[in-house]
């Protein structure tokens, strides 16, 4: 099994290199406004997933993906060689779709903040079911303990009295 770090830096290399090519090598029409926003790869080096976003609607993330399916050869070559492996790794591409989650993120606080406004709209409101100290408190115990033993016809206990 490889080093961790090997791999990350790998990982990382294979990022730059694919986003290189993609900039400056590859012509193809299809090919929209992508980035390449992660690499991983295996602990054995030999297979690499490629995940990138495309600006625009599904069908020019589906032309995207076309044009990255045709310049896989190349693209797995030019990693291939920077990388000096044995074996090229062989490359994935995955969308990645960062902006629907964020969307979907969003949403879900969106519907918790209205039902923490709804919580403190009735909480405002809220009034005791019963009194508002449930419990009871015995006063005369209170008193009692601040001045001592209230029966002056006992007489106190005391410690050598123990047997």
């Amino acid at each position: 099994m490889s080093d961790p770090a090997k791999v990350r830096r790998h990982a990382e290399r294979v990022r730059e290199l694919v986003a290189s090519v993609v900039r400056t090598q590859i012509k193809d029409p299809r090919l929209g406004m992508i980035t390449i926003t992660d690499a991983r790869i295996t602990a054995d080096l030999r297979d690499a997933t490629v995940f990138y976003t495309v600006l625009g609607d599904a069908t020019e993330q589906a032309s995207t993906a076309a044009a990255l399916e045709s310049a896989k050869g190349l693209l797995r070559s030019t990693v291939g060689k920077a990388l000096g492996l044995r074996h090229s790794p062989t490359l994935t591409f995955v969308l990645d779709n960062v902006q629907d989650q964020v969307k979907h993120i969003d949403d879900l606080l969106a519907v918790a903040r209205s039902a923490d406004a709804e919580v403190q709209r009735r909480a405002a409101s809220a009034e005791y079911a019963g009194e508002a100290q449930p419990y009871k408190l015995d006063e005369d115990e209170d008193e009692d303990d601040e001045d001592g033993p209230d029966d002056e016809d006992e007489p106190a206990a005391d410690a050598g009295d123990r047997r």
